[in-house]
């Protein structure tokens, strides 16, 4: 340890992110939302889509809705379903989403013995989905025994999205054996605003790539295929966040992915998706990705793109030590913490590089054991890729110097174009000469006690630790500075937001099978 962080003040840093971050599990747990009931129903078994494109579990929920009403998500959706199952009104799942979508299906709410009876029958089906998501989970580790893992940390992660899956393959394919670790693929603009995941294999997006159950099979199958031939296990990252967080968390664990981006405000901030809906969202998929090994990737690095990378320090610290409680509450393992962080200081500032490398360390220190997810400079490049290769190369040595866990492969083409394939070959050049000549300076790098960079760290830590205090003054708690602006400079009121109308209290006789078993998990 480096910075000589003060112990107690670590301690009560994490005890005031449990007292902020435990009225906001409270929120989660009393709620269910349209897209937890829908991932419920993919995992029990109903896939696809009708001829204009929409999910028959859209479909369904609908109809629940509409015969229904509120009662539909405040019970749960799988007993009113499995009472129709049980009447006789389908044979199966996909028939009984065809047929409610038709209009020759009435649902209802049953009680007493039926409704024992409904929830009794549904158990088994979502179970066995869960059961489907274990096997991917034990498919992935028998996959690392076999070819083995990326032979050093931090894993070289880099991002590759056309629009077209089809496209995308061989390009992921190259950046794997160019030294990739970490393929990503970005979703298209504005999906996460969508309230139904896409289906089938896409061939059109902007600025990045449908996220849909065909697109996770096929780049996952292709870099099975590149493993095998590169003898190390290239993981696949794709996007759990937005409208949609719980159903792409599930068809993530169904298909092995191996990452996902899932952060607790990101949606909230940065789309502008109702707080309580992401809360409720947020803790359903991290559960999931807790089942399925999924590492996950927090989003502190964009408030950096709208905040003062100095002055807003302290809330990205902040943010990962409330994503860290929230994390850990909902199941996940220190390995899969993907915590997120930046390097998008000013170059103009003075001392910039020393700073980085204060808040870079100190987020290595705050969380050891964490994979720590460490991204390139994005606001303040300039379109001058000479001046944008050279930040990246110092951005790179300052994940060296720190001993981050991933480390995105920044592109001097950011802020100009789409990376051609030749741009990528160009950064992973940058990353491989960085890592092969300085990969373990860390070793060797021990900053002065009095310097520049441990007095930067103690000073974000206090006031991190300042800020959840404040927090803990407010009467609705961090919904409350959410609201005011606090992180990332936008403000998010928890009556606000897309996706309010999809979030219902949960009645005393909720009962949903994916929930209970993730709970006992």
């Amino acid at each position: 340890m480096k910075l000589h962080l003060p112990p107690a003040t670590v301690r009560r840093a994490r005890e005031l992110a449990a007292r902020v971050g435990q009225p906001v599990v409270d929120l989660a747990r009393a709620h269910t939302t349209v897209a937890v009931e829908r991932a419920t129903l993919r995992l029990a078994g109903v896939p696809g889509a009708d001829a204009e494109g929409t999910p028959w579990v859209n479909r369904l929920v609908d109809v629940l809705g509409e015969d229904l009403g509120e009662e539909a998500l405040a019970h749960g959706v799988v007993v009113p379903v499995w009472d129709a199952l049980l009447r006789g009104e389908a044979d199966d799942l996909p028939s009984l989403a065809q047929k409610a979508a038709a209009g020759s299906v009435r649902f209802r709410l049953p009680t007493g013995a039926d409704a024992r009876a409904a929830r009794a029958a549904a158990d088994g089906p979502v179970a066995a989905g869960l059961a489907r998501v274990d096997a991917r989970r034990a498919e992935r580790d028998r996959l690392l025994r076999e070819v083995g893992d990326a032979p050093r940390t931090p894993w070289i992660y880099l991002i590759v999205a056309t629009g077209d899956i089809h496209e995308d393959v061989p390009q992921a394919q190259a950046a794997a054996r160019a030294g990739a670790d970490v393929i990503a693929v970005i979703r298209s603009t504005g999906q996460s605003l969508l309230d139904f995941v896409p289906e089938g294999a896409t061939r059109e997006g902007f600025a990045g790539t449908y996220a849909t159950q065909e697109n996770f099979r096929l780049m996952r199958a292709a870099l099975d295929e590149t493993s095998r031939e590169l003898g190390r296990y290239v993981r696949l990252t794709n996007y759990a966040s937005g409208l949609c967080m719980p159903e792409i968390a599930v068809l993530a664990g169904l298909e092995r992915l191996d990452m996902m981006l899932n952060d607790s405000m990101y949606g909230i901030l940065f789309r502008d998706i109702n707080p309580v809906r992401t809360f409720v969202d947020q803790r359903f998929s991290r559960q999931v990705h807790a089942r399925a090994g999924i590492v996950i990737n927090t989003g502190e690095d964009n408030y950096l793109t709208t905040a003062d990378a100095v002055e807003a320090a302290h809330t990205v610290t902040t943010s990962q030590l409330l994503n860290e409680f929230f994390a850990r509450e909902a199941g996940l393992e220190t390995w899969q913490l993907g915590l997120g962080h930046a390097f998008e200081i000013d170059p103009a500032v003075p001392d910039s590089f020393r700073l980085e490398l204060a808040h870079a360390l100190l987020a290595r220190e705050l969380f050891p054991d964490a994979p720590l997810k460490w991204m390139p400079p994005t606001r303040h490049m300039t379109g001058d890729v000479f001046r944008g290769y050279l930040l990246d190369g110092f951005f790179n040595l300052a994940g060296a110097l720190t001993g981050q866990g991933i480390l995105l492969v920044g592109m001097m083409t950011e802020a100009v174009v789409t990376p051609w394939l030749s741009d990528r070959d160009l950064a992973l050049q940058n990353v491989r000469y960085v890592l092969d000549a300085a990969g373990r300076l860390h070793e060797d790098f021990h900053p002065a006690p009095d310097g520049v960079i441990v007095q930067r760290a103690h000073q974000v830590l206090a006031e991190s630790v300042d800020l959840l205090e404040r927090i803990l003054t407010h009467e609705r708690g961090l919904l409350d500075v959410i609201a005011d602006g606090t992180f990332g400079l936008m403000r998010r009121p928890p009556d606000g937001g897309r996706g309010l109308d999809g979030v219902r209290v949960k009645a005393d006789d909720y009962h949903n099978p994916a929930t209970d078993l993730l709970e006992a998990t």
